[in-house]
This record gives C-alpha cells, sequence and structure tokens, in this order.
C-alpha cells in the first residue's frame, strides 16, 4: 500500500503518509434554508437551534429578507441580523455573500434591544471585511427600475425596492465598494464612492443622490462598525480547525427565490442555496453537515411570477386570513395556495435536505379536505421536472392529491401522537413523496409550538 494511501473511518478520511496524518472536514456546520419562494417559518427553526449554537451566521441576501421569532410572547423582526442574536452566548455573524445596508442595521440592533430589555445580545455582529455595502442611491436605483419595467414591459418584478439587486450588480461589476474600503481610510473611500454615485448619475439622470450628506453619514457608520469587523475568512477557518463548535447557517429568500434555480427573472439576486453557503461565509464544502429545509404546510409567494398552486378564491383568502400572509419586510400581502411537492422536490434535488420542518399545519385545521399538488402537465403531457423556462410554468396545470382534513385545532399539541390522524397522515404523505423525514411540525408562533418527531 502507499504511503499516502486513504482510509474512511468513522465519517472522517484519514491521509496517512511518511511524515503526518491529518483530519479532514467534521461535519459542523448545520444549515436551514427555504424551501418554496420564502416566508417559510425559517426564523422560528433557527431560533431553535441557535440556542445550542456557538456561531449562528447569515450568508447571502440582505433586508430584503424578513424572519420573525416570538419568546415569551415578545415578537422580534430581523431582516439583516441572524435571529441567533437572541442567543447571548453565541457569535452572530454576517458573511461577505450579504449586502448591508448600514442604517438598516443598526436600526434593527436597537429596535430588537429595546424588545428585548437584555435579552438580545449587546455584542451584535462580527463582519467580514468583504460583503458590499448598500448604499441610500441603490434603494433609489432599485425603486427607478422598477418604475421603468412597468412603463416599457407593463410588468414589474415585484422587488422590496431595498437595493439588493443593484448592489450586488454593483459586486459583480467590480465598481462596487466593500466594508473593508468603509473602515480602512476614509478619503479612499471618499473617492471610491464619488465614482460610483457618478456612474449610477450617468446611467440615471433623474437620479437624487446627495453625495455629502451620506458620506457624512457613512462616516459616523465607519466608527462604529469598525470594532465589529474581522477577516471573515480567517475567522470561518478558527472556528472550523480549533476547539469544536456548533456553527448554524440561516438561509435568507428561498430555493425558489435562487438566482440561477429560482423561477427567473422573478428571484432575488444571490443564491438562497446551499451552494452559497460555501461561497457567502467563506467555507469548503467538506465542513457542512445537516441542511434542512423549511416548507410551509401550504404554499405563499409574495409580488409577481408563476404560482402554480395558487388558490384566487376563498381557499385562498382563508389562508391567507388564518396565516396573517403578509410581508415582514415589505408588509405586501402573500398570495397563497395548496402546497406544492412539485416545487419542494426540485427545492430538495438542488440542496439534498437532510430533513424537512414543516411549518404552520395548524392554518390548514379548520379544512374539510386538504390538496396537494403532486404533478404538473402541459398541453396534457405530464412534465419530468420542473420547468426552467417560465412561459412554460405559468401554462401548467397541476394534479392534485385530495387528503381529508381534521377539522379541530392542533394548536396544544406537543407530541406527533396528540396530532389528529389525518394531520399525521398529511406529514406522512409529504415524507413518502419527497423520501425527506420530517422532523419538526409547527403548530403555532411559539418557540414551544414546534413540535420535534426525532
Amino acid at each position: 500500500m502507499q504511503p499516502w494511501a486513504a482510509y474512511r473511518g468513522g465519517g472522517h478520511l484519514l491521509c496517512r503518509g511518511p511524515r503526518i496524518t491529518f483530519l479532514l472536514g467534521p461535519k459542523i456546520i448545520t444549515v436551514v434554508l427555504g424551501a418554496q419562494w420564502g416566508d417559510e417559518g425559517k426564523g422560528k427553526v433557527v431560533d431553535l437551534l441557535a440556542m445550542d449554537a456557538d456561531i449562528v451566521c447569515r450568508c447571502q441576501g440582505g433586508n430584503n429578507a424578513g424572519h420573525t421569532v416570538v419568546v415569551d410572547s415578545v415578537e422580534y423582526d430581523f431582516h439583516l441580523l441572524p435571529s441567533g442574536v437572541l442567543n447571548k452566548k453565541a457569535v452572530s455573524f454576517i458573511g461577505n455573500g450579504v449586502v448591508i445596508h448600514l442604517p438598516g442595521l443598526f436600526e434593527e440592533a436597537e429596535k430588537n434591544l429595546q424588545k428585548g430589555k437584555g435579552k438580545v445580545k449587546h455584542h451584535l455582529i462580527d463582519s467580514p471585511l468583504h460583503p458590499p455595502p448598500v448604499f441610500n442611491f441603490h434603494q433609489a436605483v432599485d425603486g427607478i427600475q422598477e418604475q421603468q419595467r412597468q412603463q416599457q414591459e407593463g410588468k414589474n418584478l415585484g422587488t422590496t425596492k431595498k437595493g439588493i439587486g443593484p448592489a450586488y450588480s454593483s459586486k459583480a461589476a467590480r465598481n462596487g465598494l466593500r466594508v473593508c474600503d468603509l473602515v480602512s481610510d476614509f478619503k479612499v473611500f471618499e473617492e471610491k464612492f464619488r465614482m460610483l454615485a457618478e456612474h449610477f448619475l450617468t446611467m440615471y439622470p433623474n437620479l437624487n443622490v446627495d453625495i455629502k450628506g451620506e458620506l457624512e453619514q457613512l462616516k459616523g457608520y465607519a466608527e462604529r462598525l469598525r470594532p465589529l469587523v474581522t477577516d471573515g475568512v480567517y475567522f470561518m477557518h478558527k472556528a472550523l480547525t480549533g476547539p469544536s463548535k456548533k456553527i448554524l447557517v440561516e438561509g435568507a429568500n428561498a430555493a425558489l427565490l435562487d438566482i440561477d434555480f429560482g423561477t427567473y427573472p422573478f428571484v432575488t439576486s444571490s443564491n438562497c442555496t446551499v451552494g452559497g453557503v460555501c461561497t457567502g461565509l467563506g467555507v469548503p464544502p467538506s465542513y457542512v453537515g445537516r441542511v434542512y429545509g423549511v416548507v410551509k404546510a401550504y404554499t405563499t409567494r409574495v409580488g409577481v411570477g408563476a404560482f402554480p398552486t395558487e388558490q384566487d378564491n376563498e381557499i385562498g383568502a382563508l389562508l391567507q386570513s388564518r396565516g396573517r400572509e403578509f410581508g415582514v419586510t415589505t408588509g405586501r400581502k402573500r398570495r397563497c395556495g395548496w402546497l406544492d411537492l412539485i416545487l419542494v422536490r426540485y427545492a430538495h434535488m438542488v440542496n439534498g435536505f437532510s430533513a424537512i420542518a414543516l411549518t404552520k399545519l395548524d392554518i390548514l385545521d379548520t379544512l374539510p379536505e386538504i390538496k396537494v399538488g403532486v404533478a404538473y402537465k402541459v398541453d396534457g403531457q405530464s412534465l419530468p421536472s420542473f420547468p426552467a423556462n417560465m412561459d412554460v410554468l405559468t401554462r401548467v396545470s397541476v394534479e392534485y392529491e385530495t387528503l381529508p382534513g381534521w377539522r379541530c385545532s392542533t394548536e396544544a399539541a406537543r407530541s406527533f401522537e396528540e396530532l389528529p390522524s389525518q394531520a399525521q397522515s398529511y406529514i406522512h404523505f409529504i415524507e413518502n413523496f419527497l423520501q425527506v423525514p420530517v422532523k419538526w411540525v409547527g403548530v403555532g408562533k411559539s418557540r414551544e409550538s414546534m413540535i420535534k418527531l426525532f
């Protein structure tokens, strides 16, 4: 046997050579991702897992995301901060894949600190040097672009107008700025900022940019941000290779909003699938372990875009009303429909879910029967997979499986056995279709309402 021969044992790869023995990649990163179009209740799952975590991370998106967590009857809303800030023992880390609107970040931190009365961690974030800031003119450009789409094509993308797309565009065009620029020599930063502002003013002559005012604001934020900033790659490397730590990653948005794998162009501007964890934090894939997909017991979508199982009728209105389906970030009413398992299965193909967290089961409590989308057809022909072409997706007809409802409250249930038999059958149907186990079932807003099955 060669001296460099590899042996696999105990879940690790041991490489032995004439001089060294080393261990590769213990699976210490746990990931929570949305499996639909967002608003699945990821924050609640992250909140549960964060109580046992040492580091809780955001890896992509910006303050276009919105997570709500209820603890001791207090409702916390998070847009940029990881939901893990409620665990004062954990470090909350915002990775390089996130675009950060600094006024929004500090406003959110103060608001939740006041709500928490000491329960929210005061040393809020360690942020790496690489994330691009979202400037105020990025947000203004976002609004202008939506207006132009409406005028030119008669439809917009339904963005949150938080400047996320334009900020990522600056990053991809390589004329953007990063946090490391802001916390270094401010004179150099100012020159680059003025050049970027002029670039957008050339593209959008009607854009109103207060360059002097925003620079003064940013100079103040630079001082507040400097003690919270670290080199993200080295920080994560030390966490992965040093004394054993539990690392939790909170995905923003969801699989079907992913810039590559989502329902393009009605998507966000970042990778919300599992690959975004590695590029958004600077970590090797060998350290990623469990990947939990969060699935709402029905389907919702904010804004425009194809939605095969949408119920624009009394069923949709009931789900919207009972589920209080309004966006955390924009307050927009969410469109509602039946659970679409073709869509969730596609999300599983991309992400490889270890298990599912099924949320908001209680919203279905009053229905006499429940439909689940199990296949797509176009022009009478079955589709073998989820279509990439949105023109095709808008034309699909959905084949449903109809299951009996339970017509009683599940809100007091705290174990699987306490759920009505019909609700148990609904959960088993989802597991069997996806071939993925359901690990948690949500039957209310509080932490205690998440039933753990195994």
